[in-house]
């Protein structure tokens, strides 16, 4: 696809492809999409609702999980207006001052998702390496302080990317490859050395990811050891079940962010495609996901989920009478 800018509007704005190529099938493409983020804003909002009104739920591991959601649900509408607006309108242009905040949004709320599943890491180790102090060492306020050291932390370490990238003149293409704008995209479009923003994303990937991933693996090697260490066979299947969901969402996190920075740096001879999915697995999947596997492995959501659509269910039948 070939897009005639003038010199003014070069200046001004940036043009998002969605998938190149398949431009006449965007319609149905829409589809999938519009039922992912309905599902993912759905599932969200649901682990929110019966967490805030559950009083029984208000302890360490469940806060832990609505600062998940809260974040999926950010990760989800950082993209949306963008992603529709392509498929839907065909509007690919996007202001460069817009397109720098959507860019801050993603790679903080990405950056915090890795933060909130460090802190569900450590939650995980208290309860099974020391379950009688549990909620004595997460108290509520140990509890916001985490979360607010996660928010400050991504913020402060994704703040300076968009002045980095400000600084540049895009006198080559300004057409980005995603329906969404990215660090590394926008970078490449650069007519300059771009050697200052190479190294500032691998320190931050290297703060957040890099040392999130670290301090998790510790977690769960010194929660195998304690569980190794229990004598009874069905307490050790117990422990270990207590983490199936962490550890199910910390891959669904880490593997595609790892599969898109490898695709990224070697995968040039790949189709575009290849690119554009894995994009997409990354921002998508994991939101999608972790309310799901939450209903299904984590007992007390899935009983008060049930109940509310029991009750649901019960009003219902009750207006029919």
């Amino acid at each position: 696809m070939t897009i005639l800018l003038n010199s003014s509007l070069q200046r001004a704005t940036f043009f998002l492809t969605g998938f190149q190529g398949l431009e006449g099938l965007h319609g149905w493409i829409s589809i999938p999409f519009c039922f992912i983020y309905l599902t993912v804003i759905l599932g969200n909002l649901t682990i929110l609702h019966v967490i805030c009104t559950d009083a029984t739920l208000h302890g360490p591991m469940y806060y832990f999980l609505g600062m998940l959601a809260v974040t999926d649900l950010g990760l989800c509408l950082s993209t949306l207006p963008t992603v529709l607006g392509i498929f839907w309108f065909d509007t690919r242009e996007i202001g460069i001052p817009a397109c720098f905040t959507q860019l801050f949004f993603i790679h903080t709320l990405s950056s915090m998702e890795s933060s909130v599943l460090l802190s569900m890491s450590i939650d995980r180790y208290v309860a099974v390496c020391n379950p009688l102090h549990d909620s004595t060492v997460l108290t509520p306020a140990c509890i916001v302080k985490m979360g607010l050291s996660s928010v400050l932390r991504s913020a402060l370490l994704i703040l300076p990317l968009p002045f980095l990238l400000k600084r540049f003149q895009y006198c080559h293409s300004h057409v980005l490859a995603h329906a969404y704008c990215l660090h590394l995209e926008i970078m490449k479009l650069a007519c300059s050395s771009i050697i200052v923003n190479h190294i500032y994303g691998l320190f931050v990937v290297a703060c957040t990811v890099g040392v999130d991933s670290l301090l998790i693996f510790l977690s769960y090697a010194l929660i195998l050891h304690t569980v190794l260490s229990i004598a009874s066979h069905q307490e050790r299947l117990r422990a270990l079940n207590t983490c199936v969901s962490h550890i199910c969402a910390v891959l669904l996190f880490y593997i595609p962010m790892i599969g898109l920075s490898l695709v990224h740096r070697f995968g040039e001879h790949l189709p575009r495609v290849v690119h554009l999915f894995m994009s997409y697995v990354y921002l998508l999947v994991p939101p999608l996901m972790n309310p799901i596997i939450y209903s299904i492995k984590t007992k007390q959501i899935r009983q008060r989920i049930i109940k509310k659509f029991q009750f649901i269910k019960s009003l219902r039948c009750f207006w029919k009478d």
